[in-house]
């Protein structure tokens, strides 16, 4: 495959992977989420620049502590992480974004091993040159070849090649954003992209009780719903969508069978919206509901399942103090 490379600078390429033919766009999710009777829009849409901007907004919230969570495991673990594997090692991450937590592993491996090669995929081009960008400026022992695709077709493309140990990152309980058959799928595809020994943390929120979880998707300050609402407002400003977007509540219910927080947004009154650029009108029942995420819990057994499913062992798991979140490492057989 010849992907298109862009050389930034001799510590800096960026790989395109073109888009997949069978990827559909916002305006195919659209028809296919809202055209039906269980309505529901993909999660991944959340993160236009207003999206992003209210998300880095959560992680300040007191309710929200994920994010914190996670932080601390890496600042008190992160020297243990980094040398786990037993050798000098290369970092591949999936979603890198801003690749602020990124950092604290990057600095202890370059204190540990003095080099460093930094793999990051990530959908959206112009963060992944922006963050690339600030990272090699800020670590003149840091190279870069970042990858600019979905996962899926990235790690599928065999593009993405190692020349030591590969550390592959999973973190920000991204993994909790896809269903269990997703997830198993995910994890298998990296495996194979990945060799004997080679390691996969991954960061997972923690299987816990229904009201801090509801807390944490659901917050008074009303964050979280200006989140989800812009979801539809997106809708409205990308595809001439005529929804009244502050007519719909937002609503997070933990499922403890699933394991799983389910997020909707709820119309308080009946409506009908026109979408113009897909020439298609959206009738809501009063009380009808807009699935939009789901954010899958889990606990040891979890993981050790889903490592066992895809070609990996759970070698070690790192908490915060409060056991809130967890790090897991799974090493490739």
């Amino acid at each position: 495959m010849h992907e298109p490379l862009t050389t930034v600078s001799d510590r800096l390429e960026i790989v395109e992977l073109p888009r997949a033919a069978a990827t559909h766009s916002f305006a195919d999710d659209v028809r296919a989420g809202l055209g039906v009777e269980n309505k529901s829009l993909p999660s991944k849409y959340f993160y236009d620049a207003l999206g992003s901007a209210l998300f880095d907004a959560i992680t300040q919230l007191p309710e929200y502590y994920l994010t914190r969570a996670e932080t601390e495991i890496l600042h008190e673990w992160g020297w243990e992480i980094v040398r786990v594997l037993d050798s000098p090692v290369e970092f591949l991450e999936l979603g890198s974004g801003s690749a602020t937590k990124t950092r604290i592993l990057i600095e202890e491996a370059l204190r540990m091993q003095g080099s460093l090669r930094y793999a990051p995929i990530d959908i959206s081009m112009d963060a992944l040159r922006a963050s690339s960008t600030t990272l090699v400026d800020s670590y003149p022992n840091l190279s870069i070849r970042a990858y600019a695709g979905d996962y899926f077709t990235v790690l599928a493309s065999k593009a993405v090649r190692f020349e030591r140990r590969a550390l592959a990152m999973l973190m920000g309980s991204n993994i909790g954003n896809y269903t269990p058959h997703e997830a198993r799928a995910l994890v298998a595809l990296l495996g194979s992209a990945l060799r004997p020994g080679d390691g996969l943390l991954i960061g997972a929120d923690s299987k816990k009780d229904r009201a801090t979880l509801e807390r944490a998707y659901d917050d008074p300050t009303g964050v979280t719903a200006a989140f989800n609402r812009n979801l539809l407002a997106r809708v409205n400003r990308e595809l001439g969508g005529t929804f009244d977007v502050a007519g719909f509540d937002h609503v997070a219910r933990y499922d403890e069978r699933r394991g799983c927080v389910d997020s909707f947004l709820q119309t308080r009154s009946a409506q009908t919206a026109r979408i113009a650029a897909l020439d298609l009108d959206v009738t809501l029942a009063a009380g009808e509901r807009i699935h939009t995420e789901s954010s899958y819990k889990f606990d040891e057994r979890d993981i050790e399942e889903l490592a066992a499913a895809t070609g990996f062992t759970l070698r070690k798991v790192w908490y915060d103090r409060e056991r809130r979140f967890a790090v897991h490492l799974l090493v490739r057989g």
